[in-house]
Formats: structure tokens, C-alpha cells, sequence
């Protein structure tokens, strides 16, 4: 059973440190149970349809929602994927990227660079913007700010990222005079770049931590991610800056647990251990009062979703995604390709899920402010985790086998591999084409999931 450890020999669960418990009084109205929402085969596909009690009273909290407005938020985040991966194919090199608004998530706004494709968009339910730069541009232009870094001091630029509802890239300085030599620096001044002025410097959350965590080499310490498998080898996904390959780890029982297969950090930061015979991984995450949430996949949620964060330290806090394609530059090193939200996070939280109703997100990287006054936080998304470490994410319906190698030009299908929105595979004689970035599962096979593939 999950978190119970007795004799030697014994084995213990090994879980991610999260969990849907609540700190403080809810309501009574927020104890009722939600009212009953439409199931789609988005919302049954995603595991949207069926939430835990508990995550819905902290979006509730959280997010200062209504009772029933959590419930109809993930329905309709999930929807709004599938929307969204529609119209990203559809428009090709004409698509500017998408986003959510609204207590319940209901409006979803898809951006082009062409006005001709406004009833396009309209048709399938979602505001159209018609700006100036397609989402390709922008990235590009975000990758010669991380070109630079490499060459010049990011003290005073901690941040840079892709703002797609402002349809430009933002670097967020401490002072504007940084950024405008950052800018320059990077060659893209006059591309649309924004400067976003904040006294704030993202810092890792590695030290202190309550509550089940694990030790690396009996000092340091971090919180558990996500359970994954190699093979027939269980572990689990953690930060990469919580230590480096061959360190050793020792649960929360002070017991030995595992070694780090490996580490990546900075760059990106991700790292995962395998833990031995006497630890075995599982689907859950758990948190405060002993409340655990099952994860059913990894389909990335849209800039704009909800999104709970479990950490050793501070527990479960939700909020939303702010952006995704974020840089920062920590004092210890600049990680490219993370997300920022609006969850708080302290010290000793590194490491911990990220989940957007059951689809697990990433793991705790960083961030700034504290969960008193509020803040910001950071995460490595979890599909480049298991991307380049070969890795499968543990989950309720857990697939068999090994990931197939990664080869986003194959043409075929196979559990395991993770896919990028806008793949095409063939299956039967049959093109589909990816709707939304997610780790393949059997049960997620092109022809049964809609939600996911469009037959092309």
C-alpha cells in the first residue's frame, strides 16, 4: 500500500509529494459536491470529468471561484485544448498561439497573423486576434535572448519569455537600462521585445522542507515529482539542481532509497533517481491530511489553466499558467523552456508536481515571493523530462513496455514516445496529426482519442 514502510525487506510506496488536502476551513457550501457537468471525450480522455472533492476546493480557494465554477473550468480547459490543437495545424505558419480567460476558462482566444482566418477560428467556438507576429517569430527571436545569455550577465534580466496574449517576447529586468543592453546584446532590438520592470530575482527552492521529501547524500533535500519507470527500473522525476548523477538518496524515513541516474542542470533542470527494490512507484501525489490524486497523463494545459503545485514544505497551492517557452537566469545558472504560474512556493518545494487536474505538468524549478504574501514560480515541463531521459510517467492506467526511440520525423506510432503538437504518424494506412504535446499511452492510440490526434 502507498506510504506504508514496516520491516526490513518490506517495500514502500514511493509517491509524488503532492496531494489535494486543504489548509484552513472551506465552506459549506464548497463541502457540497460539485453539480454534474457534460462529459466529453476531451473531459473523459484528460480525466477532466471526474476531479477529486479536494481539488476542487483549493481551485476554489485559489483561484477565488464559485462552488461549481472549479468543476466547469477543468471541462472546460480540456475542451479548449483540443480547440486549440485544431486551429495550431489548421493555420500552420499563421499561428500566433492561444489562451484562456474567465473564472470558469470559457473563453479561448486563438491568434494568426491573417485576418482571412477569423471565421476559421470563430467557427470553432474561440475569439480570434489577428496580430502581427506568428508564434514562430516570436520563438526565434526568444532563442537569440538565450543565445545570449550564454555570452553576457543575466543578474539583472532573471526573466525572458514569450507573451503570446501581447504577441511580442517580455525580458523582465530589474532595472529597463539591463534590459535595453540585454536586448542589444541579443541583436533583436526593434523585434518587438517588451521590458517588464520587477524587483523580483527567481531563486531555487532546495532547502528547507517538511513534511515527506528525500535527502540527497543525507544532507540536502527536495521534494519527490512524478514516479517513472525504465524498464523494468522504478524512480522518480525530481529538479535537476537537487543533485547530480551517482549522488545518493534516502527517503523521508531517514531509509535508503535510490541513486541519480541523471542531471541536468543548469540548461534545463531535470533530473530523475531510481530507487530500489524496497521503494515502488506509483500514480499518486500526495499532500497534506494523507490525500492523494491519481495522474492519467501529461497533456500540456494552455497558457491561461489552472494549475496546483504540491511541495514538502508549503503543501498544495493552485493558480495559472502565465507562460509557457520562459527563460530565467537563477544565480546558479540560466534554464530555458520553463513555465511560469502564479502558484507560490518556498524553499524545499523544488522538485514537487505540478498538476492541471490529473495531467501531470512539471516539476518545481524555482521562483519568487513566498506563500504568505504571494508569488511566482518556475517548472521544468515533465515531457522533455521523460523525452530525454527515456522515461515513462506513472500513471493510473499505466502503459507496459519501453518508449520507443524518440524521432518526432517517424511515421509511426508507439506507446511511450513523447509527442509534440503538430507530429503526423500513421496508423492502419492512416495520417493523424498531434493536437496536444503529451506522452503517448496504449490506451491513447490515435484512433481512439480524438481529444489528441485529428485524421488528417
Amino acid at each position: 500500500m502507498l506510504g506504508r514502510h514496516t520491516a526490513a525487506g518490506r517495500r514502500v510506496a514511493l509517491t509524488a509529494l503532492g496531494a489535494l488536502a486543504l489548509t484552513g476551513a472551506t465552506s459549506a457550501a464548497a463541502a457540497e459536491p460539485p453539480p454534474a457537468v457534460p462529459a466529453s471525450t476531451a473531459a473523459q480522455t484528460l480525466g477532466a470529468d471526474r476531479p477529486p472533492a479536494a481539488l476542487l476546493r483549493a481551485l476554489e480557494r485559489d483561484l477565488k471561484l464559485k462552488p461549481g465554477q472549479a468543476a466547469k473550468r477543468l471541462v472546460n480547459e480540456a475542451e479548449a485544448g483540443v480547440r486549440a490543437g485544431r486551429l495550431r495545424n489548421s493555420l500552420g505558419d499563421r499561428f500566433a498561439g492561444a489562451w484562456l480567460r474567465g473564472a470558469t476558462a470559457a473563453e479561448l482566444t486563438v491568434a494568426t497573423t491573417h485576418a482571412g482566418d477569423v471565421s476559421a477560428i470563430q467557427a470553432q467556438g474561440a475569439k480570434a486576434a489577428v496580430v502581427k507576429r506568428p508564434l514562430s517569430e516570436l520563438r526565434a527571436v526568444k532563442q537569440k535572448l538565450d543565445a545570449a545569455s550564454a555570452r553576457v550577465k543575466t543578474r539583472d534580466t532573471p526573466v525572458w519569455y514569450v507573451d503570446v496574449p501581447t504577441n511580442r517576447v517580455v525580458v523582465q529586468a530589474t532595472k529597463r537600462s539591463a534590459a535595453t543592453a540585454f536586448i542589444k546584446a541579443a541583436g533583436v532590438r526593434g523585434k518587438g521585445v517588451g521590458v517588464r520592470v520587477s524587483e523580483h530575482r527567481p531563486r531555487l527552492f532546495a532547502d528547507v522542507v517538511g513534511g515527506e521529501a528525500y535527502y540527497i547524500n543525507g544532507s540536502a533535500r527536495c521534494s519527490v515529482g512524478f514516479s517513472v519507470t525504465k524498464g523494468t527500473q522504478q524512480g522518480f522525476a525530481s529538479a535537476g539542481h537537487c543533485g547530480s548523477a551517482k549522488d545518493e538518496t534516502t527517503g523521508s524515513n531517514m531509509a535508503e532509497q535510490g541513486t541519480f541516474q541523471a542531471s541536468t542542470f543548469p540548461g534545463k533542470d531535470m533530473s530523475w533517481v531510481a530507487v530500489n527494490s524496497d521503494w515502488t512507484a506509483t500514480a499518486d501525489v500526495k499532500g497534506e491530511g494523507g490525500q492523494r490524486t491519481q495522474v492519467t497523463g501529461s497533456v500540456q494545459a494552455l497558457v491561461g489553466a489552472s494549475i496546483c503545485r504540491s511541495g514538502s514544505t508549503t503543501g498544495w497551492h493552485c493558480g495559472t499558467i502565465e507562460q509557457h517557452d520562459t527563460s530565467v537566469s537563477y544565480s546558479e545558472g540560466t534554464v530555458d523552456d520553463v513555465t511560469e504560474t502564479t502558484v507560490c512556493a518556498e524553499p524545499g518545494d523544488s522538485g514537487g508536481p505540478y498538476l492541471s487536474g490529473s495531467q501531470a505538468q512539471g516539476v518545481t524549478s524555482g521562483g519568487s515571493g513566498d506563500c504568505t504574501s504571494g508569488g511566482t514560480t518556475f517548472y521544468q515541463p515533465i515531457n522533455p523530462i521523460l523525452n530525454d531521459f527515456g522515461l515513462v510517467l506513472k500513471t493510473a492506467s499505466a502503459q507496459k513496455g519501453v518508449p520507443a526511440p524518440q524521432d518526432n520525423g517517424a511515421a509511426t506510432w508507439a506507446a511511450g514516445r513523447v509527442y509534440e503538437a503538430g507530429t503526423t504518424v500513421t496508423v492502419a494506412g492512416v495520417r493523424y496529426q498531434c493536437l496536444q504535446t503529451h506522452q503517448a499511452q496504449g490506451r491513447w492510440s490515435p484512433v481512439a482519442t480524438p481529444a489528441l490526434w485529428q485524421k488528417m
